[in-house]
């Protein structure tokens, strides 16, 4: 049904029941005026800017950390129990990779100086700030206890540096965990819960496949159970950090180098608690495996950070779901 109206120049137009009119018969239709609207970012332009850090230095920051904390850790429980060659090794390898990690800090950093200026404040709500004074106290002890194992000068002493590096040893393996998702990058941060059992785990593995590697089989019991029980955690942690992220976990599925991790830390476990009990040449390929493996969990979590933080979705989807989420729990109440 249409009506007709004549235009002031004497033409007819005819109306569509489409548009609504006074006293016009039948439902009266609303178009929207435009669309809804779907943001994701100005201009297809990430919404974060990206941390200026750089695989080499802070992904390997994070790996020779974690490793350098745990094998501490583990070159307490060798002293305590009566296995020194495998405590020499732990403490050689804790005090070389604190050395690398040191040295790719200060990298990121540009300058020494840098690292002593944050040695002027302790804030306890800066993980940063708390990481700089754990390794202050950390280095000294894990200097220590090298020292006094090589020279065999001061053995009390010695060994108090041990434990105590050992005690201080967790922390270090761990804070990087606190560091990362403490940032505004979304996989990193959304991941704070896992976070730190994955990096506990990944060092954990790490520190048992040194121990592999350097030590004789015969010392390195320790060391294998050490490397099963990371790996597991580690495995672990990363499925359910994956499961509970939900559409912010694709760059952690998608990367390669988080599957190559799993895999060798699991194989090199697996190996080591088996074969490298007997045969040498098996603990030490278990043990490269685990190192390996540790080594690509870091790199991948920190290039999926990386590419969480290019992708603005990733920025605003989590917004949309925690404000939906608020604003459904203050309509129930």
């Amino acid at each position: 049904m249409s009506q007709t109206d004549v235009r002031l120049d004497g033409t007819a137009e005819v109306r569509t029941d489409r548009e609504a009119t006074p006293g016009s018969a039948g439902p009266r239709r609303e178009r929207p005026m435009a669309p809804q609207a779907d943001f994701d970012s100005y201009y297809g332009l990430p919404v974060l800017n990206e941390p200026t850090w750089q695989a080499p230095d802070i992904a390997g920051y994070l790996f020779l950390g974690g490793l350098a904390g745990a094998s501490s850790t583990l070159a307490a429980a060798a002293e305590l129990t009566g296995r020194p060659r495998l405590a020499r090794v732990s403490k050689v390898g804790a005090l070389c990779a604190l050395g690398g990690s040191f040295y790719s800090l200060i990298h990121d950093l540009g300058r020494p100086g840098r690292f002593v200026n944050m040695l002027r404040v302790f804030k306890v709500t800066s993980p940063m700030s708390v990481g700089t004074w754990i390794l202050t106290a950390y280095g000294p002890q894990a200097g220590c206890a090298v020292a006094t194992d090589v020279t065999g000068r001061f053995p009390g002493l010695g060994r108090a540096a041990t434990v105590g590096a050992g005690l201080a040893g967790s922390a270090v393996a761990t804070y990087t965990a606190a560091l990362i998702c403490d940032t505004a990058v979304p996989a990193w941060h959304e991941g704070f819960r896992e976070m730190p059992f994955l990096f506990a785990g990944s060092a954990t593995a790490a520190a048992g496949g040194l121990g592999m590697l350097a030590a004789p089989p015969a010392e390195a019991g320790p060391a294998r159970r050490a490397a099963l029980l990371g790996a597991a955690v580690e495995c672990a942690a990363a499925t359910r950090m994956e499961r509970r992220l939900g559409p912010l976990a694709e760059p952690l599925k998608r990367s390669r180098l988080l599957r190559a991790g799993e895999a060798l830390s699991l194989a090199g476990a697996l190996a080591g608690i088996t074969l490298g009990r007997r045969s040498r040449i098996a603990a030490m390929a278990a043990g490269a495996a685990l190192l390996a493996g540790s080594a690509c969990t870091r790199f991948g979590i920190f290039r999926a950070g990386m590419e969480s933080a290019n992708d603005p979705k990733h920025t605003v989807q989590p917004q949309r779901r925690r404000l939906a989420k608020a604003r459904a729990e203050r309509d129930q109440t």
